[in-house]
């Protein structure tokens, strides 16, 4: 990673395509590890997620990490999520943030020196294009260590720089031995209040 440490840096985010990045090599993002890992490379101005999340579900499973990141330091940009069934009959959910992380992008470049994206998406290519026409630097995270590679040759080319998301892991990835205490106290108090529910409905 190539820094330095008078410049004004942001993050933007692709929720969906950093954690299927991340979830393809087998680990978890500890966001608040990455937000440490970038703020000690220079001025972190913004650190931005986008997701898109099914409005109708009564409880998304996404809902947990969007607030956290709300609270911690993150700019959470989210839309409705689109749901459809295709030509085979399989539900699929649409939930592209292309347009959002482009604009803000684009309206955010005046007062940043080195844009950090954090997908493998070509469609931003003439977006990284035109931030450095502008004079700014733009680092791509995502990974070639997969088959087929989640980033596309045209924007790892195109950007300034390459990050590995295999070589952040050592830095970034959330401790498996958290993940699972997480995942005991969440299952704890699921079951704590399913058994208060039914003590309810036993006294009525």
């Amino acid at each position: 990673m190539i820094f330095y440490p008078s410049e004004r840096i942001a993050l933007f985010i692709d929720g969906s395509n950093l954690f299927a990045a991340a979830r393809t090599l087998g680990f978890d993002i500890d966001y608040r590890a990455l937000l440490n890992t970038f703020s000690s490379k220079g001025h972190l101005v913004r650190a931005l997620y986008y997701t898109a999340i099914l409005e109708d579900q009564d409880f998304s499973p996404l809902r947990p990490l969007v607030d956290w990141l709300d609270y911690n330091g993150f700019t959470v940009v989210t839309k409705p999520a689109k749901e459809y069934i295709d030509s085979t009959g399989r539900r699929k959910i649409k939930g592209n943030m292309d347009i959002e992380i482009a604009v803000d992008i684009m309206s955010l470049s005046d007062h940043l020196d080195h844009v950090v994206l954090f997908s493998g998406d070509g469609d931003f290519r003439r977006l990284i294009e035109a931030v450095q026409r502008r004079g700014k630097r733009v680092s791509v995270v995502s990974t070639l260590q997969t088959q087929p590679a989640m980033v596309a040759d045209e924007l790892r080319r195109q950007a300034d720089s390459f990050i590995e998301l295999a070589d952040l892991a050592p830095m970034i990835a959330r401790d498996p031995a958290a993940r699972a205490a997480s995942q005991a106290n969440r299952a704890a108090r699921e079951q704590a209040a399913t058994a208060a529910d039914e003590e309810e409905t036993v006294r009525a």
